[in-house]
């Protein structure tokens, strides 16, 4: 009866040590904090046009589609979809020196309607390569033109 009993107790503490999720803090980041640099898309350029995306890492490259609407990865998506674009980013409002006190969202989640970010000081984290930077919108072109400005920090 021992043993049955003692097998029940291990099997049933193996069970629940599967459903077991540890989360730790994030490590081995990278701040890039050296100097900024601005982008901007004109409004009506084509946004698969290089000259016309910010290639800011190896898994992303900003760019906005001329039908309005918000900024999207054209390295993993065609178009933004809203709540969700650009793919591979978090954003957070704030300064990347409180980066352990910022809540990261969605571009739209993080901002509200894009339309209302200019002028916000932004963090953005690159998912992938575990990079945080400084960046901050100029310009939002309304009116389904496509056009969005901004400056951001670069990697020192």
């Amino acid at each position: 009866m021992k043993k049955i009993f003692l097998s029940i107790l291990i099997i049933t503490l193996v069970s629940c040590t599967k459903d077991v999720i540890v989360i730790e803090p994030p490590v081995n980041y990278e701040i890039w904090s050296g100097p900024t640099i601005n982008f901007s898309k004109e409004s009506g350029a084509d946004p698969t046009n290089s000259i016309n995306q910010d290639s800011i890492t190896q898994s992303v490259i900003i760019t906005r589609g001329n039908e309005g609407g918000q900024i999207y990865n054209i390295l993993s998506e065609a178009s933004a979809e809203q709540g969700v674009s650009p793919l591979g980013t978090r954003w957070a409002i704030g300064d990347t020196s409180d980066i352990a006190n910022l809540t990261f969202a969605p571009f739209r989640t993080a901002v509200g309607r894009p339309k209302d970010v200019v002028g916000k000081k932004l963090v953005l984290h690159i998912v992938e390569e575990n990079i945080y930077m400084y960046l901050e919108f100029t310009s939002w072109e309304s009116q389904q033109q496509g056009g969005f400005a901004y400056i951001r920090s670069t990697k020192d």
